[in-house]
């Protein structure tokens, strides 16, 4: 963490807006989460309101002027849709000229037609962590399940064979792995370096989708043998088009900004010196923004234009990529002014005051508020962020290395165990033809290891590093 990120944090810290004592600090906290899960459990509120109303409440119980609350709120949620909103945005562009242009399908064909039936789960599980890269997971789904069902079907293979190592791999880049949006919030929370957040949430996806994909799929078949209506497989969008981009520069623009954001992690551990040329340029190249703005301009001539795209087709896949992402971004935004709020009235003092005595590994302890947070909600972003928000005032004495490793803690608590109250829950019990108790032992399972396994991976990690 550098001394400005520290001095930042020391500035939000140092001047809270309530003098309460630790015990009504407790009472608060706990209030404002209470009202969260309760509206988007009990009440089925939109998170964006349950998160406004909740901090409001923090800052009531709290006894925090309720203008000073509401400063706090509305200077986190600016502070956090300027450090991540036009990200998300770029995401959701890339991701849609790759699903749109037919890049998508071209990865799916390829691998696939190389694919046996004994590396078939492998290969799904390769694809959907291609994909996943730059593409949300619900989008990532809805792209890659009627691949799934076509592939089961006419392969004969069991559902669950295939199907969970693909739902395994878009998870886990889901929770892990930036620029998706709870990874990324979380980065901007505990002021972690991305690149080193990326390398490292690389390196713990990996075993971590073998594990909970291919190796759990042979388990999963064996408690769940479905077969999906024939309504659920519909045609691919791909095949109106007259022509699609091919597997290998459709590969090469999805990794491109994770390479430039990875090479700029390389060289700052490499050169070391913030007034080399390289390391200047590294930067610039290897910023977030630059990075995945350069995809985005790439995938239009790799991607677009490679379809058969007009300039009036390319401008209609960037419009309609961004609306979706309305929601999550207002979502993430709320989120972030609920962690200011959090760090104004006292909390993250309270926390480090508290934590001096704990035998608790702070990464471990973030894992279970997240965990805590997702079960109660359902969303896995709001336990990202609500979770970052809390653990913030512990990362401002962690190396750099360590504060990545708290993001991935945290993004492995925020997918453990989906159920009902998660729309991914249901999005994967209707589209697979399962039954509630089906897709508990499937898909609900398959979410607990990912998370148990990942931390599992990050706190090795942090013995190591």
């Amino acid at each position: 963490m550098t001394r400005l990120s520290v001095e930042m944090l020391a500035a939000d810290t140092a001047d809270p807006i309530t003098s309460a004592g630790h015990a009504q600090l407790g009472i608060a906290v706990l209030a404002g989460i209470a009202v969260i899960v309760l509206l988007i459990t009990k009440f089925k509120l939109h998170a964006f309101l349950s998160l406004t109303i909740g901090s409001l409440a923090l800052g009531a119980v709290a006894a925090a002027p309720l203008d000073k609350t509401i400063a706090s709120f509305t200077a986190g949620l600016g502070s956090t849709v300027a450090g991540v909103g036009v990200l998300i945005a770029l995401g959701a562009i890339l991701g849609k000229l790759l699903a749109d242009s037919g890049g998508a399908d071209q990865i799916v064909d390829t691998i696939l037609a190389k694919a046996s039936d004994r590396t078939m789960p492998w290969a799904m599980a390769l694809i959907a962590g291609i994909i996943g890269l730059p593409l949300f997971f619900e989008v990532g789904m809805v792209l890659l399940i009627p691949v799934v069902l076509l592939v089961a079907k006419r392969g004969n293979y069991s559902l669950m064979r295939i199907g969970i190592p693909a739902l395994a791999g878009l998870s886990v880049m889901h929770g892990l792995v930036p620029p998706h949006p709870g990874p990324l919030a979380a980065i901007d929370a505990v002021k972690a370096n991305l690149g080193v957040t990326l390398a490292l949430g690389v390196l713990v996806a990996l075993p971590t989708v073998v594990i909970a994909g291919p190796l759990f799929s042979r388990v999963a078949s064996r408690w769940v043998d479905v077969t999906p209506p024939d309504r659920l497989i519909p045609a691919r969008p791909s095949e109106e088009l007259e022509r699609r981009p091919g597997f290998g520069v459709t590969v090469a623009t999805v990794l491109l900004p994770v390479v430039l954001m990875l090479g700029k992690a390389l060289v700052d551990i490499v050169v070391d010196d913030p007034a080399n040329g390289v390391q200047r340029v590294a930067d610039v190249v290897g910023s977030p923004l630059i990075a995945l703005l350069a995809a985005v301009i790439v995938g239009m001539f790799t991607l677009g234009r490679a379809a058969g795209f007009a300039k009036e087709r390319l401008s209609s896949t960037v419009e309609t990529s961004l609306a979706p992402i309305a929601g999550i971004l207002l979502i993430v935004g709320a989120g972030g002014g609920f962690k200011q709020t959090l760090i104004d009235i006292g909390v993250g003092q309270m926390i480090m005051d508290f934590s001096k005595d704990w035998n608790v590994s702070a990464l471990l302890l973030a894992w279970l508020i997240a965990v805590g947070i997702r079960l109660a909600t359902g969303s896995a972003t709001v336990a990202t962020i609500s979770a970052a928000g809390l653990m913030a005032p512990l990362a401002a004495d962690m190396s750099t290395t360590h504060t990545a490793l708290l993001v991935l803690a945290i993004g492995a608590g925020s997918l453990f165990f989906s159920h009902v109250n998660d729309a991914g829950f249901w999005l994967v019990k209707e589209y697979f033809g399962m039954s509630v108790g089906q897709t508990v032992r499937t898909w609900s399972v398959m979410e607990t290891i990912i998370s148990v396994v990942s931390i599992g991976f990050v706190l090795l990690l942090s013995l190591v590093i």
